[in-house]
């Protein structure tokens, strides 16, 4: 096992890493920028370096800073979380050069994985669906050509993209041509790589992804799959596991093709292979994270397993502690995103100091977050103060327990979503579970 790990992040996940850290017996180093010089994961660390100024490009984003405090404090594996380094080869790349195990994928999966364009080839040598699509775009006329042959609407994704930026729908020729230029501008403002391509848009599909986790041994095991569908400028709101639309045949399928992916990847560690359900329940390989899921503890509540612990225990060379036959998922689990906006206000970012902070509890309730009484928000990073999810038998109860647990959470001084929430977990759709990704467009026009 390691003698140390460095957690390359912040807020509630370099917490959540810290306390599996603890249990497993690994000494913990914290990194932080001036901004964060008060995060409780700093405090929670064994020890902490400050790394950078505020902005994440000179702190989180700072890779000889982040290598030099690792080497300082004799870490021997980094943990990147999510967001910042976790999908960067090149970062993993400058870890194995200084003897350092990145605690993830190997450089060689994530960039198979990472540039969407070449992900969707190696999807279709082993039969896992996908949309119909092009490779990367080197010539307009081409890309119309191959968007009449699929059929308006098509939209334009930057081969490197993530988190909704670089991705654009296209409804006829003209906007296509647009929308070629201006993902390729954001494509190259985000990641650093202008290349985009094309695929058919299925329209209001359910977004569902899978859950795996392999070993280096040539093990993988899937963990069920997770319904993210609810969701607002392509980013995640609310999220569920299992899906309510899913059946045991359908996530069966979805599981085989998730493992088949994975094995495709030569993958190791933790990984969530994400696909469009249509409304005929057919689904497409959409892209694959190669790292952390910001809800994965939704599938550690329904699955008894702790991922981030199997995640570090797989890098440190050993075996998966479970096969297939073992995972028996139990239960329903719901996940709302709180964070500091105003949804009255077009979900502005609202930093600025909580003087006033009591998480709910309760049976089935779980809270991840790095947030306190005091603590200041600050604006240079997302704005998510915590993850709020809640496990019970059944959906119902699950959603029921929700709106308790969101109406118990106090959280003063700054605006927050919860009342968003409140609002959300009690609408009639949701409650049916009949909901796709044009829930929000729906949901604002009749509030």
């Amino acid at each position: 096992m390691f003698k140390k790990v460095l957690i390359a992040n912040r807020g509630e996940v370099a917490v959540r890493i810290i306390r599996a850290c603890r249990e497993i017996g690994i000494p913990t180093v914290a990194v932080f920028s001036q901004a964060d010089a008060n995060s409780l994961h700093v405090s929670l660390a064994t020890e902490a370096y400050c790394i950078g100024a505020n902005e994440s490009s000179s702190s989180y984003l700072n890779i000889p800073a982040i290598i030099s405090a690792a080497l300082i404090s004799g870490a021997d594996a980094i943990h990147p979380g999510y967001g910042f380094m976790s999908e960067r080869a090149d970062f993993a790349e400058i870890c194995e050069e200084h003897n350092i195990k990145f605690i993830g994928p190997s450089p060689e999966s994530m960039k198979l994985m990472g540039d969407k364009a070449t992900a969707r080839k190696t999807m279709m040598s082993k039969n896992v669906p996908i949309t119909p699509g092009t490779g990367i775009i080197t010539d307009v006329e081409e890309a119309k050509a191959s968007a009449k042959k699929f059929g308006y609407p098509v939209i334009v994704k930057a081969t490197a993209g993530g988190g909704g930026k670089g991705m654009r729908v296209a409804n006829n020729d003209e906007e296509l041509e647009q929308n070629i230029v201006l993902c390729r501008q954001e494509a190259e403002k985000f990641f650093g790589n202008p290349d985009v391509y094309m695929e058919k848009y299925l329209v209001n599909p359910r977004h569902i992804e899978v859950q795996i986790i392999a070993d280096k041994f040539g093990n993988v095991v899937h963990l069920g799959e997770r319904d993210c569908s609810i969701q607002r400028r392509h980013q995640k709101l609310v999220e569920e596991a299992p899906s309510p639309a899913v059946s045991e045949e359908i996530r069966k399928k979805l599981g085989d093709a998730a493992v088949r992916a994975a094995k495709a990847a030569n993958y190791e560690g933790v990984g969530t292979i994400e696909f469009l359900l249509d409304k005929d329940k057919n689904f497409y390989f959409m892209e694959m994270n190669t790292r952390l899921q910001v809800e994965h503890g939704i599938t550690e509540m329904i699955s008894n397993v702790d991922i981030v612990r199997e995640q570090i225990n797989i890098a440190a060379g050993n075996p998966l502690s479970f096969k297939q036959e073992d995972i028996k998922l139990y239960g329903h689990a719901i996940e709302c995103r709180i964070n500091a906006e105003d949804p009255e206000r077009n979900f502005l970012p609202a930093p600025g100091e909580i003087n006033g902070y009591i998480p709910p509890g309760g049976f089935g309730v779980r809270v991840d977050s790095h947030v306190y009484s005091g603590y200041k928000i600050p604006p240079y990073y997302d704005s998510l103060i915590s993850k709020l999810m809640c496990w019970a038998p059944t959906r119902e109860e699950a959603r029921r327990r929700m709106y308790r647990a969101l109406k118990e959470y106090v959280i003063t001084g700054v605006k927050t979503t919860l009342p968003f929430y409140q609002k959300l977990i009690e609408d009639e759709v949701f409650i049916s579970g009949k909901f796709d990704t044009g829930f929000m467009s729906t949901y604002k026009q009749n509030k």
